[in-house]
């Protein structure tokens, strides 16, 4: 049977009715203070539970892993409960939905959590900024450049990994089927992968298998929890920015993955670069990756429906995620089934931030009688 979009999927005992995943995107809602998931987000996510599986935007582990303003968090009790509304929605759609647990690092700024970043390393990220929306224009985020973080201590290692662990078991109290380990795009556990931005010289440091360290072992922290089976992790193998190019990153990934296969994950998910002239990932690493795990693989990078299908068929992965194209058309799989006509981003200024549906919930479905 030929395998495309429409095709269910067993994901490690998770059956799935389709192989669209709806990708992580910050959008910055969570009512403030204490960044707090609310009815609109589960609006939001409810509204895009066509896909077969939604990984919701990156949600900080504690006040110190987050690096951007008006994020939703994971670690008190009102966060939880405020996730309960968005598992209900989608659940009640047929939907599953994973949350992507994330600590920025060193990318941050004592402006957006009023403490200093840290990271593996105390290198600050060249020419990278965060944002926060004090006096900006049309409730607009004003960017402003991360700081010189702290090189973190082995009592701060033990602690994150304590603090992922933590963020899964309330997840699951929270509802979800599951949990992304955000290990991608420059924040804290890619930073510790990459040579140029961890140049550590205890055994989180220096050779790759000492680099890799702090992936693995949040990984099985993780999987001890709440099981491997809601387990994923998030790599970024051809994404640089942050001040993150590193030339042993391919091998460094490709040996993380073949320690994620023996912890059994459910799930490798490749974020890849979604820009018009992006690098294209060559067919030998795909090859190479899937021949070394077993389990599902996810690619993720502004793929038309087209070449999705054709990496599905190719069995170079098992699911495909889109970004852009759920956040403004909340019924994408239908309009992908019926060839339509797409929804396109109406204005940039509600991408990030605002507490009103506009630019958030108000994009149109199709029209019931098409």
């Amino acid at each position: 049977m030929k395998k495309t979009l429409f095709t269910p999927y067993n994901m490690n005992g998770i059956s799935l009715e389709n192989r669209f995943l709806m990708a992580p995107m910050t959008r910055s809602r969570a009512s403030q203070p204490n960044d707090i998931p609310n009815k609109l987000m589960a609006e939001y996510y409810g509204q895009r539970a066509s896909a077969g599986l939604i990984i919701t935007e990156a949600s900080q582990i504690s006040l110190q892993g987050k690096g951007y303003a008006k994020t939703p968090g994971i670690y008190t009790q009102d966060q939880i409960d405020g996730w309960k509304l968005v598992t209900n929605e989608v659940h009640k759609k047929r939907s599953k939905i994973f949350l992507q647990l994330w600590h920025v690092g060193r990318v941050s700024s004592s402006q957006v959590n009023g403490l200093q970043p840290m990271g593996p390393s105390a290198k600050t990220a060249k020419e990278t900024t965060v944002y926060i929306f004090d006096g900006a224009p049309k409730g607009d985020a004003t960017f402003v450049p991360v700081e010189e973080p702290k090189a973190m201590t082995k009592e701060d290692i033990k602690h994150v990994i304590q603090e992922f662990k933590m963020a899964a078991k309330n997840a699951v109290e929270a509802g979800f089927d599951g949990v992304e380990i955000h290990g991608a795009n420059g924040y804290l556990i890619d930073q510790f992968l990459r040579s140029n931005s961890n140049i550590r010289t205890d055994e989180y440091g220096g050779s790759q298998e000492n680099r890799i360290r702090l992936l693995t072992e949040i990984t099985q922290a993780v999987a001890n929890e709440i099981g491997i089976e809601k387990t994923g992790v998030r790599l970024s193998p051809f994404i640089s920015f942050k001040d993150m190019n590193d030339p042993e990153i391919l091998e460094t990934i490709m040996l993380a993955s073949k320690k994620l296969e023996e912890i059994g994950v459910t799930y490798i998910h490749l974020c890849e670069a979604d820009w018009d002239d992006a690098p294209e990932i060559p067919k030998t690493f795909r090859t190479e990756l899937r021949n070394t795990f077993s389990k599902t693989i996810i690619a993720t990078g502004n793929k038309t429906p087209t070449e999705a299908n054709e990496l599905l068929e190719k069995n170079l992965v098992d699911l495909v995620g889109f970004g852009r194209k759920f956040l403004t058309n909340p019924d994408y799989p239908k309009r992908v089934e019926l060839n339509t006509e797409m929804n396109e981003i109406t204005d940039n200024h509600t991408l990030f931030g605002g507490g009103t549906e506009r630019g958030y919930t108000d994009y149109p479905f199709l029209d019931k009688n098409i």
